[in-house]
Protein backbone atom coordinates (compact mmCIF):
# COMPACT_ATOMS: atom_id res chain seq x y z
CA UNK A 1 0.00 0.00 0.00
CA UNK A 2 1.31 3.45 -0.45
CA UNK A 3 2.34 5.34 1.96
CA UNK A 4 -0.67 8.06 3.27
CA UNK A 5 0.36 11.28 3.71
CA UNK A 6 0.88 12.65 7.41
CA UNK A 7 -1.63 14.60 8.97
CA UNK A 8 -1.90 18.18 9.80
CA UNK A 9 -0.71 18.70 13.75
CA UNK A 10 -0.91 21.45 15.92
CA UNK A 11 1.00 21.39 19.24
CA UNK A 12 2.11 17.93 18.67
CA UNK A 13 -1.83 16.74 18.41
CA UNK A 14 -3.53 16.41 14.66
CA UNK A 15 -5.89 18.46 13.61
CA UNK A 16 -9.33 17.79 12.76
CA UNK A 17 -10.38 15.74 9.59
CA UNK A 18 -8.89 17.44 6.27
CA UNK A 19 -8.31 16.21 2.70
CA UNK A 20 -11.82 14.81 1.29
CA UNK A 21 -13.30 14.58 4.86
CA UNK A 22 -13.27 17.86 5.17
CA UNK A 23 -14.33 19.14 1.57
CA UNK A 24 -16.88 16.75 1.52
CA UNK A 25 -18.22 18.30 4.49
CA UNK A 26 -17.63 21.87 3.23
CA UNK A 27 -19.40 21.08 0.47
CA UNK A 28 -22.51 19.43 2.35
CA UNK A 29 -22.60 22.90 4.32
CA UNK A 30 -22.43 25.17 1.35
CA UNK A 31 -25.31 23.41 -1.37
CA UNK A 32 -27.17 21.73 0.90
CA UNK A 33 -30.82 23.84 0.68
CA UNK A 34 -29.73 25.99 -1.99
CA UNK A 35 -32.11 23.58 -4.21
CA UNK A 36 -35.17 21.66 -3.27
CA UNK A 37 -37.94 24.86 -2.91
CA UNK A 38 -39.35 27.65 -4.51
CA UNK A 39 -39.16 31.41 -3.34
CA UNK A 40 -40.00 32.38 0.14
CA UNK A 41 -41.34 35.32 1.59
CA UNK A 42 -38.13 37.40 2.04
CA UNK A 43 -35.07 38.84 0.54
CA UNK A 44 -34.80 35.27 -1.54
CA UNK A 45 -38.12 35.90 -3.26
CA UNK A 46 -36.78 39.66 -3.80
CA UNK A 47 -33.66 38.93 -4.90
CA UNK A 48 -35.04 35.57 -7.77
CA UNK A 49 -37.69 38.32 -8.93
CA UNK A 50 -34.87 41.03 -9.92
CA UNK A 51 -33.07 37.68 -11.61
CA UNK A 52 -36.00 36.52 -13.63
CA UNK A 53 -36.14 40.27 -14.83
CA UNK A 54 -32.57 39.59 -15.92
CA UNK A 55 -33.21 36.59 -17.29
CA UNK A 56 -36.24 37.53 -18.71
CA UNK A 57 -35.35 40.42 -20.70
CA UNK A 58 -31.69 40.67 -20.96
CA UNK A 59 -30.91 44.21 -19.48
CA UNK A 60 -28.45 43.28 -17.26
CA UNK A 61 -27.44 47.22 -16.48
CA UNK A 62 -30.71 48.98 -14.97
CA UNK A 63 -32.23 46.19 -12.70
CA UNK A 64 -36.27 45.77 -12.20
CA UNK A 65 -38.69 44.15 -10.43
CA UNK A 66 -41.21 42.65 -11.88
CA UNK A 67 -41.36 45.15 -14.46
CA UNK A 68 -40.99 48.06 -12.24
CA UNK A 69 -37.19 49.57 -11.54
CA UNK A 70 -34.96 48.55 -8.59
CA UNK A 71 -31.95 50.55 -7.75
CA UNK A 72 -29.54 48.22 -6.25
CA UNK A 73 -25.95 47.37 -6.47
CA UNK A 74 -25.68 44.75 -9.35
CA UNK A 75 -22.89 42.84 -8.67
CA UNK A 76 -25.07 39.32 -7.00
CA UNK A 77 -28.10 39.93 -9.29
CA UNK A 78 -25.53 39.29 -12.16
CA UNK A 79 -23.98 36.56 -10.80
CA UNK A 80 -27.16 34.82 -9.56
CA UNK A 81 -28.49 35.13 -12.93
CA UNK A 82 -25.18 34.29 -15.29
CA UNK A 83 -25.78 30.33 -12.55
CA UNK A 84 -29.37 30.81 -13.28
CA UNK A 85 -28.46 30.74 -17.36
CA UNK A 86 -25.72 28.07 -16.83
CA UNK A 87 -27.83 25.41 -14.99
CA UNK A 88 -30.77 26.17 -17.25
CA UNK A 89 -30.86 22.60 -18.72
CA UNK A 90 -30.53 21.33 -15.02
CA UNK A 91 -32.26 23.53 -12.74
CA UNK A 92 -35.23 26.41 -12.53
CA UNK A 93 -34.23 29.69 -12.67
CA UNK A 94 -34.81 30.33 -9.09
CA UNK A 95 -32.32 27.07 -8.28
CA UNK A 96 -29.52 27.97 -10.27
CA UNK A 97 -29.85 31.75 -8.92
CA UNK A 98 -29.01 30.70 -4.99
CA UNK A 99 -25.48 28.57 -6.45
CA UNK A 100 -24.58 32.25 -6.56
CA UNK A 101 -24.80 32.17 -2.49
CA UNK A 102 -22.38 28.91 -2.95
CA UNK A 103 -20.02 30.81 -4.54
CA UNK A 104 -19.87 33.54 -2.54
CA UNK A 105 -19.88 31.04 0.80
CA UNK A 106 -16.64 29.61 -0.60
CA UNK A 107 -14.98 32.21 -1.44
CA UNK A 108 -15.84 33.75 2.39
CA UNK A 109 -14.64 31.12 3.87
CA UNK A 110 -11.36 30.83 1.97
CA UNK A 111 -10.84 34.75 2.30
CA UNK A 112 -11.46 34.20 6.02
CA UNK A 113 -8.57 31.07 6.18
CA UNK A 114 -5.97 33.62 4.21
CA UNK A 115 -6.76 36.61 7.00
CA UNK A 116 -6.22 34.28 9.62
CA UNK A 117 -3.04 32.99 8.22
CA UNK A 118 -1.34 36.54 8.04
CA UNK A 119 -3.14 37.28 11.63
CA UNK A 120 -2.04 33.93 13.39
CA UNK A 121 0.06 31.80 11.41
CA UNK A 122 -0.62 28.36 9.80
CA UNK A 123 -1.86 25.80 12.57
CA UNK A 124 -4.26 28.27 14.23
CA UNK A 125 -6.15 29.62 10.34
CA UNK A 126 -8.13 26.27 10.00
CA UNK A 127 -10.61 27.81 12.85
CA UNK A 128 -11.86 30.54 11.33
CA UNK A 129 -13.77 29.09 8.12
CA UNK A 130 -15.23 26.07 10.77
CA UNK A 131 -16.12 29.48 13.24
CA UNK A 132 -17.21 31.33 10.35
CA UNK A 133 -19.63 27.87 8.96
CA UNK A 134 -20.49 27.78 12.65
CA UNK A 135 -22.09 30.84 13.29
CA UNK A 136 -26.15 30.15 13.27
CA UNK A 137 -26.67 33.76 11.93
CA UNK A 138 -24.60 32.76 8.99
CA UNK A 139 -26.34 29.56 8.02
CA UNK A 140 -29.63 31.34 7.64
CA UNK A 141 -28.09 33.30 5.09
CA UNK A 142 -26.04 31.32 3.19
CA UNK A 143 -28.69 29.25 1.81
CA UNK A 144 -30.95 31.64 0.42
CA UNK A 145 -30.59 34.29 -2.42
CA UNK A 146 -28.59 37.12 -0.51
CA UNK A 147 -26.57 40.19 -1.93
CA UNK A 148 -25.47 40.62 1.32
CA UNK A 149 -23.65 37.25 1.28
CA UNK A 150 -21.75 39.13 -1.77
CA UNK A 151 -20.68 42.42 0.59
CA UNK A 152 -19.62 39.96 2.87
CA UNK A 153 -17.35 38.02 0.68
CA UNK A 154 -15.75 41.56 -0.37
CA UNK A 155 -15.21 42.61 3.35
CA UNK A 156 -13.26 38.33 3.92
CA UNK A 157 -11.22 39.65 1.20
CA UNK A 158 -10.00 43.31 2.33
CA UNK A 159 -9.19 42.01 5.63
CA UNK A 160 -7.22 39.55 3.85
CA UNK A 161 -5.45 42.38 1.76
CA UNK A 162 -4.81 44.82 4.13
CA UNK A 163 -3.05 41.64 6.57
CA UNK A 164 -1.22 41.38 3.75
CA UNK A 165 -0.30 44.96 2.94
CA UNK A 166 3.30 44.78 5.13
CA UNK A 167 4.40 41.44 3.67
CA UNK A 168 3.56 41.54 0.56
CA UNK A 169 2.01 45.65 -0.38
CA UNK A 170 1.28 45.00 -4.01
CA UNK A 171 -0.79 41.63 -3.50
CA UNK A 172 -2.35 43.16 -0.51
CA UNK A 173 -3.31 46.39 -2.09
CA UNK A 174 -4.75 44.95 -5.00
CA UNK A 175 -6.87 42.65 -3.32
CA UNK A 176 -8.16 45.32 -0.86
CA UNK A 177 -8.87 47.86 -3.58
CA UNK A 178 -10.44 44.71 -5.72
CA UNK A 179 -13.14 43.75 -2.73
CA UNK A 180 -13.33 48.06 -2.31
CA UNK A 181 -14.67 48.02 -5.84
CA UNK A 182 -16.35 44.89 -6.07
CA UNK A 183 -18.08 45.44 -2.61
CA UNK A 184 -19.95 48.73 -3.52
CA UNK A 185 -21.39 46.31 -7.10
CA UNK A 186 -22.44 44.09 -4.51
CA UNK A 187 -23.95 46.16 -1.50
CA UNK A 188 -23.68 49.83 -2.40
CA UNK A 189 -21.55 52.32 -0.50
CA UNK A 190 -23.04 51.71 2.98
CA UNK A 191 -22.32 48.23 3.70
CA UNK A 192 -18.48 49.53 2.42
CA UNK A 193 -17.59 52.64 4.27
CA UNK A 194 -16.43 50.84 7.80
CA UNK A 195 -13.64 49.45 5.80
CA UNK A 196 -11.96 52.65 5.08
CA UNK A 197 -10.88 54.02 9.07
CA UNK A 198 -9.48 49.91 9.48
CA UNK A 199 -7.41 50.44 6.31
CA UNK A 200 -6.66 53.71 7.50
CA UNK A 201 -5.76 52.08 10.75
CA UNK A 202 -3.13 49.34 9.40
CA UNK A 203 -1.71 52.04 7.33
CA UNK A 204 -0.79 53.77 10.48
CA UNK A 205 0.12 50.83 12.35
CA UNK A 206 2.54 49.53 9.46
CA UNK A 207 6.41 49.32 9.37
CA UNK A 208 6.29 51.43 6.74
CA UNK A 209 3.91 53.83 6.41
CA UNK A 210 4.81 55.73 3.69
CA UNK A 211 5.16 53.14 1.46
CA UNK A 212 1.39 51.42 2.85
CA UNK A 213 -0.01 55.25 2.24
CA UNK A 214 0.99 54.91 -1.59
CA UNK A 215 -0.63 51.41 -1.77
CA UNK A 216 -3.52 51.87 -0.09
CA UNK A 217 -4.13 55.13 -2.10
CA UNK A 218 -3.60 52.90 -5.34
CA UNK A 219 -6.26 50.19 -3.86
CA UNK A 220 -8.71 52.99 -4.10
CA UNK A 221 -8.33 54.01 -7.44
CA UNK A 222 -8.73 50.18 -8.48
CA UNK A 223 -11.63 50.26 -6.62
CA UNK A 224 -12.78 53.53 -7.61
CA UNK A 225 -12.18 52.28 -11.66
CA UNK A 226 -14.18 49.00 -10.58
CA UNK A 227 -17.34 50.50 -9.47
CA UNK A 228 -16.76 53.56 -11.88
CA UNK A 229 -17.57 51.42 -14.79
CA UNK A 230 -20.21 50.01 -14.35
CA UNK A 231 -21.39 53.39 -12.90
CA UNK A 232 -20.02 55.16 -16.27
CA UNK A 233 -22.24 53.02 -18.42
CA UNK A 234 -25.39 53.10 -16.71
CA UNK A 235 -24.88 57.41 -16.93
CA UNK A 236 -24.58 56.91 -20.73
CA UNK A 237 -27.31 54.43 -21.02
CA UNK A 238 -29.89 55.22 -18.34
CA UNK A 239 -28.99 58.08 -16.89
CA UNK A 240 -32.66 58.38 -14.77
CA UNK A 241 -32.15 54.80 -13.20
CA UNK A 242 -28.52 56.07 -12.20
CA UNK A 243 -30.36 59.04 -10.41
CA UNK A 244 -32.73 57.01 -8.60
CA UNK A 245 -29.77 54.42 -7.57
CA UNK A 246 -27.57 57.79 -6.36
CA UNK A 247 -30.71 58.68 -4.12
CA UNK A 248 -31.15 55.17 -2.20
CA UNK A 249 -27.98 55.49 -1.86
CA UNK A 250 -27.71 58.83 -0.03
CA UNK A 251 -31.10 57.90 1.43
CA UNK A 252 -29.34 54.96 3.30
CA UNK A 253 -26.42 56.66 4.48
CA UNK A 254 -28.78 59.04 6.84
CA UNK A 255 -31.70 56.29 6.95
CA UNK A 256 -31.65 55.14 10.57
CA UNK A 257 -32.92 57.52 12.82
CA UNK A 258 -32.08 55.05 16.14
CA UNK A 259 -28.42 54.20 15.06
CA UNK A 260 -27.91 54.11 19.24
CA UNK A 261 -31.21 51.85 19.50
CA UNK A 262 -29.60 49.37 16.37
CA UNK A 263 -25.99 49.54 18.49
CA UNK A 264 -27.56 48.04 21.11
CA UNK A 265 -29.91 45.77 18.84
CA UNK A 266 -27.20 44.25 16.89
CA UNK A 267 -25.29 43.93 20.14
CA UNK A 268 -28.10 41.76 21.64
CA UNK A 269 -28.48 39.72 17.93
CA UNK A 270 -24.74 38.46 18.01
CA UNK A 271 -25.49 36.61 21.36
CA UNK A 272 -26.88 34.07 19.41
CA UNK A 273 -26.34 35.01 15.81
CA UNK A 274 -22.41 34.83 16.70
CA UNK A 275 -22.42 31.65 18.51
CA UNK A 276 -19.74 30.41 19.46
CA UNK A 277 -17.83 32.97 17.91
CA UNK A 278 -18.93 35.71 19.98
CA UNK A 279 -18.40 33.72 23.12
CA UNK A 280 -15.07 32.62 22.23
CA UNK A 281 -13.75 35.96 20.99
CA UNK A 282 -14.56 36.60 24.90
CA UNK A 283 -11.96 34.09 26.28
CA UNK A 284 -9.55 35.91 23.79
CA UNK A 285 -9.93 39.30 24.93
CA UNK A 286 -9.74 37.78 28.56
CA UNK A 287 -6.82 35.09 27.91
CA UNK A 288 -4.37 37.68 25.77
CA UNK A 289 -5.37 40.81 27.58
CA UNK A 290 -1.83 41.52 27.91
CA UNK A 291 -1.33 41.45 24.55
CA UNK A 292 -4.44 43.38 22.73
CA UNK A 293 -2.54 46.14 21.06
CA UNK A 294 -0.69 43.60 19.31
CA UNK A 295 -1.35 43.57 15.38
CA UNK A 296 -3.06 40.12 15.52
CA UNK A 297 -5.66 41.09 18.12
CA UNK A 298 -5.87 44.86 17.97
CA UNK A 299 -6.94 44.08 14.35
CA UNK A 300 -10.20 42.35 14.50
CA UNK A 301 -11.05 44.53 17.77
CA UNK A 302 -10.96 47.69 15.60
CA UNK A 303 -12.67 46.29 12.59
CA UNK A 304 -15.55 45.03 14.78
CA UNK A 305 -16.09 48.32 16.76
CA UNK A 306 -15.80 50.04 13.36
CA UNK A 307 -18.15 47.90 11.30
CA UNK A 308 -20.41 47.58 14.45
CA UNK A 309 -20.79 51.42 14.42
CA UNK A 310 -20.72 52.39 11.15
CA UNK A 311 -23.97 49.72 10.12
CA UNK A 312 -26.05 50.91 13.39
CA UNK A 313 -26.07 54.04 11.50
CA UNK A 314 -26.85 52.70 8.01
CA UNK A 315 -29.07 50.14 8.70
CA UNK A 316 -31.64 48.86 11.32
CA UNK A 317 -31.10 46.03 12.97
CA UNK A 318 -31.41 43.00 10.87
CA UNK A 319 -29.66 39.77 10.48
CA UNK A 320 -28.45 40.42 7.17
CA UNK A 321 -26.37 43.51 7.44
CA UNK A 322 -24.98 41.35 11.01
CA UNK A 323 -23.09 39.43 8.79
CA UNK A 324 -20.31 41.89 8.05
CA UNK A 325 -19.69 41.65 12.17
CA UNK A 326 -18.77 38.10 11.73
CA UNK A 327 -15.04 37.98 10.11
CA UNK A 328 -14.24 40.33 12.50
CA UNK A 329 -15.57 38.77 15.05
CA UNK A 330 -14.07 35.30 13.99
CA UNK A 331 -10.88 36.18 13.54
CA UNK A 332 -10.65 37.46 16.83
CA UNK A 333 -11.80 34.54 18.52
CA UNK A 334 -9.25 32.35 16.30
CA UNK A 335 -6.64 32.40 19.09
CA UNK A 336 -9.21 31.62 21.72
CA UNK A 337 -10.51 28.50 20.27
CA UNK A 338 -7.01 27.49 20.19
CA UNK A 339 -5.73 28.06 23.57
CA UNK A 340 -8.62 27.00 25.32
CA UNK A 341 -8.08 25.09 28.90
CA UNK A 342 -8.65 21.09 28.53
CA UNK A 343 -11.57 21.23 31.00
CA UNK A 344 -13.34 23.95 28.68
CA UNK A 345 -12.81 22.52 25.20
CA UNK A 346 -14.00 19.66 26.59
CA UNK A 347 -17.04 20.87 27.73
CA UNK A 348 -17.75 22.58 24.81
CA UNK A 349 -17.10 19.53 22.52
CA UNK A 350 -19.50 17.76 24.60
CA UNK A 351 -22.36 20.56 24.71
CA UNK A 352 -22.05 20.51 20.53
CA UNK A 353 -21.93 16.76 20.24
CA UNK A 354 -25.28 16.52 22.39
CA UNK A 355 -26.76 19.68 21.47
CA UNK A 356 -26.83 18.83 17.80
CA UNK A 357 -27.63 14.38 18.34
CA UNK A 358 -30.71 15.56 20.55
CA UNK A 359 -31.72 17.63 17.79
CA UNK A 360 -30.99 15.27 15.02
CA UNK A 361 -33.40 13.09 16.93
CA UNK A 362 -36.02 15.52 17.03
CA UNK A 363 -35.74 16.37 13.27
CA UNK A 364 -35.96 12.24 12.26
CA UNK A 365 -39.52 12.32 15.46
CA UNK A 366 -40.94 15.44 13.58
CA UNK A 367 -40.24 13.35 9.89
CA UNK A 368 -41.81 10.42 11.03
CA UNK A 369 -44.56 12.91 12.48
CA UNK A 370 -45.07 14.14 8.99
CA UNK A 371 -44.99 11.00 6.93
CA UNK A 372 -45.94 8.72 9.11
CA UNK A 373 -48.84 10.74 11.61
CA UNK A 374 -46.38 9.28 14.66
CA UNK A 375 -46.17 10.74 17.45
CA UNK A 376 -50.30 12.10 16.88
CA UNK A 377 -49.70 14.77 18.75
CA UNK A 378 -46.97 16.41 16.94
CA UNK A 379 -48.67 15.78 13.97
CA UNK A 380 -51.91 17.16 14.85
CA UNK A 381 -49.86 20.16 15.75
CA UNK A 382 -47.84 20.08 12.34
CA UNK A 383 -51.02 19.94 10.61
CA UNK A 384 -52.60 23.00 12.06
CA UNK A 385 -49.76 24.71 11.41
CA UNK A 386 -49.76 23.55 7.63
CA UNK A 387 -53.32 22.89 7.04
CA UNK A 388 -53.56 20.50 4.22
CA UNK A 389 -50.43 19.32 4.05
CA UNK A 390 -49.82 15.72 2.96
CA UNK A 391 -46.08 13.58 3.58
CA UNK A 392 -44.76 11.48 1.03
CA UNK A 393 -42.05 9.22 1.80
CA UNK A 394 -38.87 10.22 -0.11
CA UNK A 395 -36.56 7.10 -0.59
CA UNK A 396 -33.54 9.06 -1.90
CA UNK A 397 -34.00 12.10 0.66
CA UNK A 398 -34.38 8.98 4.02
CA UNK A 399 -31.28 7.69 2.36
CA UNK A 400 -29.16 10.92 1.98
CA UNK A 401 -30.44 11.72 5.60
CA UNK A 402 -29.74 8.78 7.05
CA UNK A 403 -25.73 8.83 5.86
CA UNK A 404 -25.55 11.95 7.07
CA UNK A 405 -26.72 10.56 10.57
CA UNK A 406 -24.22 7.87 10.24
CA UNK A 407 -21.19 10.21 9.14
CA UNK A 408 -21.97 11.93 12.47
CA UNK A 409 -21.53 8.97 14.54
CA UNK A 410 -18.17 8.15 12.41
CA UNK A 411 -16.66 11.79 13.00
CA UNK A 412 -17.73 11.75 16.58
CA UNK A 413 -15.81 8.33 16.96
CA UNK A 414 -12.98 8.92 14.69
CA UNK A 415 -12.26 12.67 15.43
CA UNK A 416 -9.00 12.61 17.03
CA UNK A 417 -7.97 15.10 20.19
CA UNK A 418 -7.77 18.35 19.31
CA UNK A 419 -7.85 22.42 20.58
CA UNK A 420 -10.16 22.65 17.31
CA UNK A 421 -12.06 19.31 17.91
CA UNK A 422 -14.86 21.10 19.64
CA UNK A 423 -15.41 23.52 16.96
CA UNK A 424 -15.24 20.56 14.19
CA UNK A 425 -17.43 18.75 16.53
CA UNK A 426 -19.89 22.07 16.19
CA UNK A 427 -19.66 23.04 12.60
CA UNK A 428 -20.39 19.38 11.62
CA UNK A 429 -23.41 19.58 13.88
CA UNK A 430 -24.53 22.23 12.53
CA UNK A 431 -24.36 20.72 8.52
CA UNK A 432 -26.14 17.63 10.21
CA UNK A 433 -28.67 19.89 11.28
CA UNK A 434 -29.41 21.62 8.33
CA UNK A 435 -28.82 18.88 6.08
CA UNK A 436 -31.66 16.64 8.12
CA UNK A 437 -33.76 19.47 7.69
CA UNK A 438 -33.12 20.11 3.99
CA UNK A 439 -33.90 16.51 3.46
CA UNK A 440 -36.49 15.81 5.71
CA UNK A 441 -38.93 19.06 6.54
CA UNK A 442 -38.22 20.57 3.67
CA UNK A 443 -41.50 20.19 1.55
CA UNK A 444 -43.24 20.91 4.98
CA UNK A 445 -41.39 24.06 5.12
CA UNK A 446 -42.05 24.78 1.78
CA UNK A 447 -45.49 23.84 1.08
CA UNK A 448 -46.62 27.03 3.94
CA UNK A 449 -44.04 29.53 2.38
CA UNK A 450 -44.49 29.31 -1.35
CA UNK A 451 -46.49 31.50 -2.89
CA UNK A 452 -47.14 29.11 -6.18
CA UNK A 453 -50.37 27.86 -5.42
CA UNK A 454 -51.64 31.43 -4.24
CA UNK A 455 -50.24 33.00 -7.79
CA UNK A 456 -52.03 29.88 -9.55
CA UNK A 457 -55.29 31.04 -7.38
CA UNK A 458 -54.84 34.55 -8.76
CA UNK A 459 -54.18 33.76 -12.22
CA UNK A 460 -57.57 31.61 -12.25
CA UNK A 461 -59.17 34.18 -10.96
CA UNK A 462 -58.56 36.54 -13.74
CA UNK A 463 -60.02 36.67 -16.96
CA UNK A 464 -57.80 36.17 -20.18
CA UNK A 465 -57.16 39.59 -20.73
CA UNK A 466 -57.95 41.89 -17.81
CA UNK A 467 -55.46 45.13 -18.92
CA UNK A 468 -53.51 46.63 -16.13
CA UNK A 469 -53.93 45.47 -12.17
CA UNK A 470 -53.17 48.38 -9.97
CA UNK A 471 -51.49 47.01 -6.19
CA UNK A 472 -51.51 48.47 -3.24
CA UNK A 473 -49.70 47.69 0.02
CA UNK A 474 -48.51 45.13 -1.76
CA UNK A 475 -45.00 43.79 -0.27
CA UNK A 476 -42.21 43.54 -2.99
CA UNK A 477 -41.36 39.71 -1.96
CA UNK A 478 -45.19 39.06 -3.40
CA UNK A 479 -45.14 41.39 -6.13
CA UNK A 480 -42.14 39.12 -7.17
CA UNK A 481 -43.29 35.87 -6.80
CA UNK A 482 -46.28 36.61 -8.93
CA UNK A 483 -44.50 37.77 -11.88
CA UNK A 484 -42.26 34.56 -11.33
CA UNK A 485 -44.34 32.04 -11.39
CA UNK A 486 -47.61 33.38 -13.10
CA UNK A 487 -46.60 36.55 -15.10
CA UNK A 488 -48.90 38.85 -13.03
CA UNK A 489 -47.63 42.66 -12.61
CA UNK A 490 -49.25 45.37 -11.22
CA UNK A 491 -48.52 49.25 -11.25
CA UNK A 492 -48.13 51.51 -8.54
CA UNK A 493 -51.95 52.45 -7.30
CA UNK A 494 -51.11 56.07 -6.81
CA UNK A 495 -49.28 56.52 -10.55
CA UNK A 496 -51.23 57.98 -13.32
CA UNK A 497 -51.72 54.40 -14.69
CA UNK A 498 -52.67 52.82 -11.79
CA UNK A 499 -55.57 55.57 -11.43
CA UNK A 500 -57.25 54.03 -15.04
CA UNK A 501 -56.92 50.60 -13.94
CA UNK A 502 -59.91 48.25 -13.96
CA UNK A 503 -58.37 46.03 -11.37
CA UNK A 504 -57.00 46.33 -7.93
CA UNK A 505 -54.70 43.97 -5.55
CA UNK A 506 -54.45 44.58 -2.05
CA UNK A 507 -52.46 42.94 0.76
CA UNK A 508 -54.29 44.17 4.28
CA UNK A 509 -57.15 43.90 6.57
CA UNK A 510 -60.61 42.84 4.55
CA UNK A 511 -62.15 45.92 6.83
CA UNK A 512 -61.19 48.01 4.42
CA UNK A 513 -63.02 46.69 1.59
CA UNK A 514 -66.27 48.63 1.74
CA UNK A 515 -64.03 51.66 2.17
CA UNK A 516 -62.98 50.44 -1.65
CA UNK A 517 -66.56 49.32 -2.00
CA UNK A 518 -67.74 53.23 -1.29
CA UNK A 519 -65.08 53.92 -4.05
CA UNK A 520 -66.24 51.66 -6.76
CA UNK A 521 -64.46 48.68 -6.53
CA UNK A 522 -65.92 45.19 -5.92
CA UNK A 523 -64.34 42.12 -4.16
CA UNK A 524 -63.65 39.23 -6.75
CA UNK A 525 -61.03 37.17 -4.79
CA UNK A 526 -59.62 36.78 -1.26
CA UNK A 527 -56.62 34.29 -0.99
CA UNK A 528 -53.29 33.07 1.13
CA UNK A 529 -51.35 30.46 1.93
CA UNK A 530 -52.19 27.52 4.02
CA UNK A 531 -50.43 29.20 6.64
CA UNK A 532 -51.76 33.01 6.58
CA UNK A 533 -54.70 33.30 8.81
CA UNK A 534 -54.72 36.80 9.62
CA UNK A 535 -56.53 39.69 7.50
CA UNK A 536 -53.15 41.43 7.19
CA UNK A 537 -51.57 38.53 5.16
CA UNK A 538 -53.92 38.01 2.77
CA UNK A 539 -54.39 39.08 -0.94
CA UNK A 540 -57.66 40.94 -1.93
CA UNK A 541 -58.42 41.02 -5.73
CA UNK A 542 -60.97 43.58 -6.52
CA UNK A 543 -62.98 44.82 -10.04
CA UNK A 544 -63.91 48.71 -11.22
CA UNK A 545 -67.18 48.53 -11.24
CA UNK A 546 -68.83 49.57 -14.90
CA UNK A 547 -71.21 52.09 -13.42
CA UNK A 548 -70.46 55.44 -14.81
CA UNK A 549 -68.93 57.93 -12.52
CA UNK A 550 -69.18 55.68 -9.52
CA UNK A 551 -65.52 55.18 -8.80
CA UNK A 552 -62.74 57.43 -7.80
CA UNK A 553 -59.05 56.74 -7.78
CA UNK A 554 -57.66 54.65 -5.27
CA UNK A 555 -55.29 56.50 -2.51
Amino acid sequence: MPDQPERARFNGMPLPPSGWALAALLALYIFTGLIGHDPWRSDDAVTIGVVHSIVSNGDWLALSLAGNPYPDAPLYYWMAAACGHLFSWLLPVHEGARLASGACTLLALTFTLLAARELHGREQAPAAPLLLAGSIGFLFHAHEAQPMLAALTAHTAAYWGLTLLDRRPLRGACVFGSALGLGFLANGLAPMLPLLPVAAYVVWRSENRQQSALMLLGSLLLGGALSGAWLAALFAASPEYLQAFWQEESAQLGDNSAPLLSLWRFLMMLTWYAWPALPLAGWTLWAKRRQLATRPLALPIFAFLTTWVGISFCFAARSAPALLLLPPLVLLAVPGATSLRRGAANAFDWFGMITFSFFALLVWIGWSALVFGWPERLARQAARLEPGFSGQFNGFAVSFALLGSIAWCWLIATTPRSPMRGIMHWMAGLTLFWLLIAALWMPWIDYGKTYRPLSAALASALPEQYGCIAGANVADSILASLDYFEGIRTVAARSAAGRNCAWLLTLGPAREGSARAANGWRKVWEGGRPSDRHDHEKLQLYRREAKKGASKPER
